[in-house]
């Protein structure tokens, strides 16, 4: 049995958004396609309190891009962004969210992010993702979305470390890219940790 997983694919990181992922709102129709390959399909929404510690405007001087120790974790600041019930929480117009079995919201304890779809950056915490998969009988997964050098990225890393058979749709990824090569570096690491890198047309 195989899932796929979209992380992330809300108003806030695609082009206008609070946290805007360069070509973000790109991956909106490879995504479309690809939940049609699939009988399992779940998503990812990044669901923060508006006091989140990650959240720059809650540390006075500081900025986003500074990086601080929160609740024992290096934590880079972020602008706000997906904060519960607004807009830029919300899934892109166009996403068809009619496909997906469950939604797993992540990031909504304040003292600590969320990258990955199933755990906190801590480990300390599991989303449910990962049961809920292992319950389903999913062997293999697929995962897309946003943004490719974060939370794709630790979602990949924890699928593999949960055991699934891990596959990362390239074409329907996008980087922040906050370091030039950002991306290429993640790709790069999932690709050691034993992820198969495909592009949709493969699938």
């Amino acid at each position: 049995m195989r899932a796929l997983v979209v992380v992330d694919i809300q108003n806030d990181f695609c082009p206008g958004g609070a946290l805007e992922v360069p070509e973000g709102d790109q991956v909106v129709p490879v995504a479309n396609e690809m939940m049609k390959k699939f009988n399992l399909v779940v998503a990812t929404q990044d669901w923060h309190p508006a006091n989140h510690g990650s959240f720059a405007a809650n540390h006075p001087w500081r900025r986003p891009g500074d990086v601080i120790q929160l609740n024992g974790q290096e934590q880079i600041l972020w602008p706000m962004h997906c904060v519960q019930g607004s807009f830029g929480a919300e899934f892109v117009p166009g996403l068809d969210t009619s496909r997906f079995r469950k939604v797993f919201v992540k990031g909504t304890d304040p003292e600590i992010d969320s990258y990955s779809g199933f755990f906190d950056n801590g480990h300390k915490k599991a989303t449910g993702l990962g049961g809920y998969l292992q319950e389903q009988g999913v062997k293999e997964v697929y995962i897309q979305g946003l943004a490719l050098d974060y939370c794709v990225k630790y979602s990949v890393l924890d699928a593999l470390q949960l055991g699934f058979k891990t596959h990362v749709v390239i074409d329907g990824c996008r980087g922040v890219n906050l370091e030039e090569g950002d991306s290429d570096k993640a790709v790069a690491e999932m690709r050691e940790k034993g992820a198969i890198i495909v592009k949709s047309a493969e699938v």
